[in-house]
């Protein structure tokens, strides 16, 4: 079975619009390499981007949606780090790192 990378997105939204919560647009997941934040950009929700990617061995990425009971939009605070929802409703954020073998998938995150 081939599983592109935008599903990932696409079954994010199909669970959290189940609670009519809302997903942040404005950040992202993000591939895993030599350095940190590497392309490709995972989105948390249904979306066009990656869509011709299909998951491989030997891919690492980070999947880190926040979800929301208000808006998804957000404003960066002066300390360039806090994020907070533009109508200050309750927000979360969780984070794992995947990577993908010749069968399966490893989360090395707990």
């Amino acid at each position: 079975m081939v599983f592109f990378l935008n599903k990932i997105g696409y079954i994010i939204q199909k669970y959290v619009f189940n609670f009519n919560y809302s997903i942040i647009k404005d950040y992202c997941g993000h591939g895993i390499g030599k350095r940190f934040h590497l392309l490709p950009n995972i989105m948390h929700y249904k979306n066009c981007f990656n869509h011709y990617i299909k998951l491989k061995k030997g891919m690492i990425f980070t999947i880190e949606p926040m979800l929301n009971i208000g808006s998804y939009k957000t404003i960066l605070l002066n300390d360039n780090w806090t994020v907070i929802t533009k109508d200050n409703s309750f927000s979360s954020q969780f984070e794992h790192t995947i990577g993908i073998t010749d069968i399966n998938f490893n989360i090395f995150t707990l």
